[in-house]
């Protein structure tokens, strides 16, 4: 696990070449077929490497929550488990994780017309009403990202109680597997983030995002889609684009790491500008020794 640009990818599949595992995707974009270039998907030659599951699965008009995204996983995992490999979670969408690792109070699934109410709201008014009928919203959702709020809000408004209930779950929960996240200076991390707009750029992103179709609710709110389609309609001039797309994946970045230092059963794994993904591997074998054991024979293609 980590903030967007901690290299969580290229880790995991020197990891699964390692010990023998798959790699299961665990952030809420990735899932979305279409995207691959604005997600920051693997790149082709590391999904050829390990095999990797829930990647591009579902359509862009579909919605998708932490619910959605457990009843997908679960199954994933279970089967790597069956053929004696071992699943490798990676991702950044902080609930999507929790909800594998600490489980989920029972939700009703997405009401369509609740979801289409609260995505009518600006930030500030979704924001007033959360609090409004959950005032422990504030000690635990992160209110700052509309995407969190949302869904809290869709919550207490399909259910009639407060969202806080969710948290109550996982404070109750031990954690299912154990895990790492990768933590970087921030300066670092902010250009490695910086440079990734550029690359992403010239691997064509203006050409994908113009091609996209009209997208669903959990789609539409991709890091730098905003941005980028401001500039196709010319509102925007390419760099102030680019800034402003670098901006929105900085602050996304902070909120991540927020969410992820109260995870305080992740062990740490804190990084710099000498960091490879060598260096890193040897923390987390010594870390973790059931992994130090000779990896299962290659595996079938991934899904």
């Amino acid at each position: 696990m980590g903030p967007t640009a901690s290299g969580k990818s290229a880790l995991a599949v020197a990891l699964a070449e390692e010990i023998g595992g798959e790699i299961v995707n665990a952030d809420a974009f990735q899932l979305y077929q279409g995207m691959d270039l604005l997600t920051a998907k693997p790149a082709p030659e590391d999904l050829r490497r390990v095999p990797h599951h829930l990647y591009g699965v579902l359509p862009l008009m579909e919605a998708c929550d932490a619910q959605r995204y457990r009843e997908m996983a679960l199954p994933v995992i279970a089967e790597i488990t069956s053929r004696g490999r071992v699943p490798i979670i990676v991702g950044g969408s902080g609930l999507y994780l929790k909800a594998l690792s600490h489980g989920l109070a029972p939700l009703p699934p997405t009401d369509p017309e609740v979801r289409a109410r609260v995505a009518a709201m600006t930030a500030e008014e979704a924001r007033e009403l959360l609090l409004k009928l959950d005032p422990q919203a504030a000690d635990n959702v992160p209110l700052a990202n509309p995407r969190y709020v949302s869904r809290a809000l869709e919550i207490c408004l399909q259910t009639g109680q407060p969202q806080s209930a969710l948290r109550q779950t996982f404070a109750q929960t031990e954690p299912a597997g154990c895990g790492v996240v990768l933590t970087w200076e921030r300066e670092v991390l902010y250009a490695r983030i910086n440079a990734r707009v550029h690359t992403m750029l010239a691997a064509g992103l203006l050409a994908e995002v113009a091609a996209l179709p009209p997208l669903g609710l959990t789609a539409e709110k991709a890091i730098g889609l905003r941005e980028m389609q401001a500039h196709l309609r010319g509102e925007l001039a390419l760099d102030g684009a680019v800034e402003a797309m670098q901006q929105a994946t900085r602050r996304y970045a902070k909120r991540q790491a927020t969410w992820f230092r109260r995870e305080t059963w992740l062990q740490t794994i804190c990084l710099d500008a000498q960091s490879t993904v060598e260096s890193v591997l040897n923390p987390i074998l010594a870390s973790f020794p059931c992994l130090k054991s000779p990896p299962p024979s290659s595996p079938s293609p991934s899904t």
